[in-house]
């Protein structure tokens, strides 16, 4: 395995960091890392917002599912859905224009993701652990307005990076499914996705009762949950700003 690889089969989800900066050069190769990810046309559809305001971290980390680590976390980094700069050049040079549509929503969404992951790789290569926070994509509007942002641009997806304290660079990274299990040939395949109660067997080491016992508390924990209803609410309502 090389190194690239072992990186990304190292890399987990850190949510607790050291009392210390970001220094700037990081902050800027990271940053660096991030824009040179593909993008739809090399357009890069995106705006990242470096989040440095200690209050506005404060006022995310209730805003964002009440997340107390997201106040302290050394850098935050939020990554738009961007077609305003390209709407706003393309309408001053041309007579007729179109307006962004939904296409051009999620392929904007795509390219924030991307950019993102990015930053990701980038962070642990250099010793910043990092996790995603996709709850920047709930309470739009007060997103919105938080974060000033205008039309045609909407959060797609919020990172959290700092220096991980010796407790988290111990604990075990959470196990991940086969290739085999998620690797379909040529076209979905549904018998093998049927195979998902297996796949959890092996993944969380539980069987029978106990296994079911799991499965109920992870939907109530996930997907009944009070977030996830938000998130799907303030999903439309950001669809129909971007139509609007």
């Amino acid at each position: 395995m090389n190194e690239a690889l072992r990186q990304l089969h190292d890399r987990k989800s850190v949510r607790v960091y050291e009392d210390r900066p970001v220094p700037e050069d990081v902050k800027k190769a990271i940053l660096e890392a991030a824009i040179q990810a593909p993008s739809a046309g090399n357009m890069a559809l995106y705006t990242i917002l470096d989040i440095t305001d200690p209050e506005k971290k404060a006022k995310l980390s209730v805003s964002c599912d009440h997340q107390p680590f997201i106040a302290t976390a050394p850098m935050v980094l939020i990554f738009c859905a961007d077609y305003r700069r390209w709407y706003d050049v393309f309408c001053a040079n041309l007579d007729t224009v179109r307006k962004p549509d939904l296409g051009d929503l999620f392929l904007a969404e795509a390219d924030a993701i991307i950019a993102a992951q990015n930053a990701v790789v980038a962070a642990h290569s250099l010793g910043l652990g990092s996790c995603y926070i996709g709850d920047i994509t709930e309470n739009f509007e007060y997103h919105r307005e938080l974060l000033g942002l205008p039309q045609y641009v909407v959060p797609a997806a919020m990172l959290c990076m700092g220096y991980p304290t010796k407790q988290q660079l111990s604990r075990p990274k959470p196990p991940r499914h086969a290739v085999s299990d998620l690797v379909h040939e040529n076209g979905y395949d549904l018998e093998k996705a049927a195979r998902m109660p297996r796949m959890l067997e092996t993944q969380q080491g539980k069987t029978g009762e106990e296994l079911q016992d799991y499965i109920r508390r992870f939907c109530q924990r996930k997907w009944n949950s009070a977030f996830s209803e938000e998130m799907s609410r303030s999903c439309r309502a950001m669809v129909e700003a971007w139509l609007k």
